[in-house]
């Protein structure tokens, strides 16, 4: 068995990779493809689930070649982009529409009527989470009332957020969800085993189109073995924030990871206590292992890395994101400028679907590099928001483990230590997300008999320390601010 290997399918929301890991640790290949994003409307963001699963499949097939075939791969772990929801036929396993992203902000005026209506408090005691476009069960609820072949599927319709429809069509029929995707719905209580009636009925999403919700690590099946010559255990589902959380090896009460992918995703461990914020902060299911459930709070920021694509692909301020680090250097600070990163309205903790993004600051001697620093800087800024209210409820930060794409540019690192003033670890090997699946499908297998014997996977680190002078903290906190109370304050 050591000398087989953990195949990882790690469905993000730009792209979808399958990685290759040793029994050790060692990330042996990669495979990669985009995602193609649709912008049919204005806050509309949208994606082809077809696609997702033929360049997922072709992503895999990679890898088990890399491999030297399927009897060399002892499970697949699957981790996906959380909340986008996807509708398909049972019975022809094709997708009856497009999948609506975690991003997409259409059903802003449904959250306004159920907030109207008094039932955010209900909604948050239950189920960790306030009420807001980001979360899958409005989305499911637009498709039954808005695409035709949505609302006349009855018997033959699932719905699920993406590893469930890869675990459909990689098994040929196998409608499961794990825990910590399914307390992303805001469909399944927290302290709850199953999919909740009351709540079900409140969104009005149909019990029976929805998948079993399982473990994260098991023996849930297999694959079919046409797909990729040969039977290959299933033995991993997880949401990829909270994949990356158990990657960072952040598994007990203290620890905090972020993640600066598309968005920016802070999640600190709760253990077995239910969380609870009074601070707008997420109460979600990190894992469940054997039926045992541990918790997390978290914070979520809509726009980070899709930032810095919008500067590159809208703005063409930059050619590649890693031109990034070298342009914030080039001029010695923001010039007075302040950007607002809105484009999807703001996340946690102000919570403000309807707000749009916003520079300020501009005159004269304003230069590209200062736009692009500003929106640097607008990250760690969100971030400090973040720890004040993580603070507020009783889990302060005493340092900050970060990953995902953006965490390799060590500008934004060294930012976020001097704006925290914290020290800020970023591992060698930023995959971590892959890398907690691993370890998930790891433990699902045998592989190791618990996750905390499976974090000697996680990689070695490189610290950040703060190095700011007080006063230009307290001068970036106040510009923020300040653009924050001009544009979008709570």
């Amino acid at each position: 068995m050591s000398e087989r290997h953990l195949l990882v399918l790690d469905a993000g929301t730009t792209s979808t990779r399958a990685m290759l890991y040793a029994s050790d640790g060692a990330r042996i290949a990669m495979a990669q493809a985009d995602i193609t994003q649709f912008y049919p409307w204005p806050g509309w963001v949208e994606q082809d689930a077809a696609e997702i699963w033929d360049q997922t499949l072709d992503c895999a097939r990679q890898m088990v070649a890399q491999a030297g075939g399927a009897d060399r791969i002892a499970a697949i772990g699957i981790t996906n982009q959380r909340e986008t929801v996807v509708a398909w036929s049972r019975r022809t396993g094709a997708p009856l529409a497009r999948a609506i992203v975690w991003q997409d902000r259409r059903t802003a005026d449904v959250c306004d009527r159920l907030r109207e209506a008094g039932h955010e408090s209900l909604i948050q005691q239950r189920t960790g989470l306030i009420i807001d476009p980001y979360f899958s069960a409005t989305k499911m609820r637009w498709l039954i009332d808005h695409v035709p072949a949505v609302a006349e599927a009855g018997s033959d319709l699932a719905l699920g957020t993406v590893e469930s429809w890869l675990m459909w069509k990689l098994s040929g029929g196998l409608h499961v969800s794990d825990a910590s995707n399914a307390s992303r719905t805001q469909l399944m209580a927290l302290d709850g085993a199953a999919w909740d009636g009351a709540l079900c009925a409140l969104f009005g999403v149909p019990l029976p189109a929805l998948p079993e919700i399982v473990d994260n690590a098991g023996r849930f099946g297999a694959t079919l073995p046409d797909l990729m010559g040969g039977a290959i255990a299933l033995c991993c589902l997880a949401g990829d924030q909270q994949a990356a959380t158990i990657g960072q090896g952040c598994l007990a009460p203290g620890a905090v990871k972020a993640t600066l992918g598309t968005g920016a995703f802070i999640l600190a461990p709760t253990g077995d206590a239910l969380p609870r914020s009074t601070h707008r902060l997420l109460g979600t299911v990190l894992c469940q292992i054997g039926g045992q459930r541990h918790y997390a709070l978290e914070g979520s920021v809509f726009v980070a890395g899709s930032l810095i694509q919008w500067l590159r692909d809208r703005l063409s301020l930059i050619a590649t994101a890693v031109d990034t680090d070298a342009i914030a250097r080039s001029v010695p600070d923001n010039g007075g400028v302040f950007l607002l990163p809105a484009l999807s309205g703001l996340g946690a903790p102000h919570w403000r679907p309807e707000a749009t993004g916003r520079i300020t600051g501009l005159t004269h001697g304003t230069g590209r590099a200062h736009i692009v620093r500003a929106a640097l800087e607008s990250i760690a800024h969100q971030v400090h928001d973040l720890a004040i209210a993580f603070a507020a409820d009783g889990a302060s930060w005493h340092g900050l483990r970060i990953d995902g794409g953006m965490s390799a540019n060590d500008w934004i690192a060294q930012d976020m230590a001097d704006m925290l003033d914290l020290p800020v670890e970023r591992p060698a090997d930023v995959e971590t997300t892959a890398r907690g699946a691993a370890m998930l499908a790891g433990v699902g297998a045998g592989l190791f008999p618990t996750l905390e014997a499976a974090t000697i996977l996680a990689p070695g680190r490189v610290r950040f320390d703060p190095m700011m002078s007080p006063a230009i903290r307290t001068q970036r906190l106040a510009g923020w601010r300040a653009l924050l109370g001009a544009g979008a304050a709570t």
